[in-house]
């Protein structure tokens, strides 16, 4: 019998958590990460706005509807990144088999540290210590001998916690569950379920297989194999990803193609720090616009040779938003997305003149500083100048 070796770590409401550092006197508190705008969104919130039905996504004004009393903290994206590397670092120094899935989440596979370590519950508790103790952060852990099960016990052991799931617990663990507790059980697929009277795993499992291929398709056999406890995934540690992306939703409707343009070069420079901060470069160069009436445009443009450069990104994302000009409408949204990522390997593309590698390794400083600093402002003189204005 396979004994439980992949481990689920997820960081408690991690974007909150790391505004804590900072600000231990909201310990305790409703707090909630987003723009506090006519348009923001939830980015995160405290397990104590959560008691008031708070949730990530949700309208700011609504969020405050039903906890009025919360404190509002703006998002600090150069924070999260310098935290969510830290927890990388920690988890590889357990081992080498770690699989990142988001900013605040990640599998490893402890197969190889048991001779040293000791048992996969052991090895739990010392990364949570590990990273309490380090980066000053709670973290929940799930193991289990299969990926969705470590994930789905990482989820029931919330906030800061631990859960083990043994072979011989996996399926009574997760026949006890509901069916939105599986991968892939969205809403339109739980409403499906709904009408078939099928509300818990357990109940999910008693289905034929081939009735939930007529119900579903493939998906349907997807649903049957997870129902059974069945995951054959292992850790893949090169996980990549396919594409880096942010937006920015106004509060005030752009009409000024040159506003947009300094929004452009704000955008730009997040991307482009994501990018340098994974050793990766991009082929393609993606603007997506949405108009005040929520009608979407997207455009890309692939380069000759790959960059991680925020002057070149801007370059690009603003020369295909002058390709839609004169604008039909006032702009609500814009993003900028680096897609077709391929690893650096030295393969840089410097600029187009003389400057470029001076623009590029004045980006490199700045990652520096604000690696060490995490909690600096720091940016292109003209976005504080005009910021001034």
């Amino acid at each position: 019998m396979v004994e439980p070796h992949i481990l689920h770590v997820d960081m408690d409401a991690f974007f909150v958590s790391v505004e804590l550092l900072d600000r231990p006197d909201l310990l305790g508190r409703e707090v909630i990460v987003a723009h506090e705008s006519g348009r923001g969104v939830v980015t995160s919130a405290s397990y104590e706005a959560r008691k008031y039905g708070v949730r990530s996504a949700m309208p700011v004004q609504q969020a405050l509807q039903r906890c009025p009393h919360a404190v509002i903290i703006p998002p600090s994206r150069d924070k999260y990144t310098f935290y969510s590397a830290q927890l990388m670092q920690v988890l590889g120094e357990f081992s080498p088999t770690v699989e990142p899935l988001s900013i605040d989440e990640a599998f490893v596979d402890l197969s190889g540290a048991f001779r040293l370590l000791g048992d996969a519950e052991t090895i739990g508790h010392k990364i949570r210590s590990e990273i309490r103790q380090r980066l000053k952060l709670p973290a929940t852990i799930g193991i289990a001998d299969r990926k969705f099960i470590a994930k789905i016990a990482s989820t029931a052991a919330k906030p800061d916690g631990l859960l083990v799931i043994r072979p011989d617990e996996r399926l009574t663990f997760l026949h006890s569950l509901p069916v939105s507790a599986l991968w892939g059980v969205g809403a339109k697929t739980q409403e499906v379920l709904d009408r078939y009277g099928i509300h818990t795993v357990a109940e999910l499992a008693s289905i034929p297989q081939q009735k939930l291929v007529r119900m579903f398709g493939k998906h349907g056999a997807q649903l049957y194999e997870l129902a059974h406890g069945h995951d054959n995934r292992s850790v893949e540690p090169e996980r990549a990803e396919k594409s880096i992306s942010t937006e920015q939703t106004f509060e005030i409707d752009l009409i000024d193609l040159e506003q947009m343009k300094r929004k452009l070069l704000q955008l730009s420079h997040k991307v482009a720090q994501r990018l340098r901060a994974q050793e990766l470069t991009a082929l393609t160069v993606g603007l997506k616009v949405k108009y005040a009436s929520f009608k979407q445009v997207v455009r890309s443009v692939t380069l000759e040779i790959p960059t991680d450069e925020a002057h070149q990104l801007h370059h690009y994302s603003q020369r295909l938003l002058e390709q839609l000009a004169p604008l039909p409408e006032p702009v609500r949204l814009l993003g900028v997305r680096a897609g077709n990522l391929v690893h650096a390997s030295g393969n840089i593309q410097l600029g187009f003149d003389d400057l470029g590698g001076q623009r590029r390794q004045s980006e490199v400083t700045m990652d520096e500083i604000k690696a060490k600093f995490p909690s600096l402002r720091l940016g292109p003189a003209s976005l504080f100048q005009q910021h001034q204005k």
